[in-house]
């Protein structure tokens, strides 16, 4: 994830998915990067993980009603960071929260919320220029992990990752990495840096995507 200036407007529904996919597009090529640490696996063009073929995963849970996330936990990874409403930058990409906040994870407040119908989408830092951050590990998530999201109503919304991607840019695709994976149901998309870092353009090569759908609320 690279720096960029605080957005702080609300686009309307009405034309926010074009935004975004526009601003995806660019994102995934060109403003992946933050700074120089310890990067996230090197990998191919596509499949990072992915699903294996013989992986059970349960049943998706009906949507719930819209509210706003608080918290995002993934126990596999030790996961427990603040989630804070973001916006588009003024390059028209989704704005990370700040490098000097790297535990903490952004929600692009345009888009759907997590647990209703539709894709949300969270964005976080893979590291900064002295450490690890909030999303360093997330490609090394296996289908059937589970992602939980604390939301204003007191309900949790626990997740279930069901395909991890890293993606380069020649082969980025706002549709395939950003769209639905089914209509109506809810997902949740994590997204940060990977591949390797290009020293000469200060970012990174590719992003890493991490697929998951509703399955259930623990409470």
């Amino acid at each position: 994830m690279s720096e960029r200036s605080s957005s702080t407007g609300r686009l309307t529904m009405g034309v926010v998915w074009a935004v975004l996919l526009l601003a995806l597009w660019l994102w995934g090529r060109e403003v992946t990067g933050v700074r120089h640490g310890t990067a996230t696996p090197t990998t191919g063009d596509m499949a990072a993980v992915g699903r294996p073929p013989d992986a059970e995963l349960p049943p998706a849970a009906r949507p719930l009603k819209a509210a706003l996330p608080q918290r995002i936990d993934i126990p596999d990874l030790g996961v427990q960071a603040p989630v804070v409403a973001r916006g588009l930058d003024a390059h028209g990409a989704v704005d990370a929260p700040p490098l000097d906040q790297p535990g903490v994870v952004g929600w692009y407040a345009g888009g759907a919320k997590p647990g209703a119908a539709g894709t949300a989408l969270m964005v976080g830092h893979a590291d900064t220029e002295t450490r690890p951050a909030v999303f360093h590990k997330i490609s090394s998530l296996q289908p059937g992990a589970k992602v939980r999201v604390a939301r204003d109503d007191g309900k949790i919304a626990e997740f279930t990752v069901d395909d991890i991607q890293v993606v380069t840019r020649d082969l980025f695709d706002a549709h395939q990495a950003y769209g639905p994976r089914h209509s109506g149901r809810p997902e949740l998309r994590l997204i940060t840096c990977g591949g390797t870092f290009d020293r000469q353009s200060r970012s990174y090569t590719a992003n890493v995507i991490v697929s998951t759908y509703l399955t259930g609320t623990p409470r």
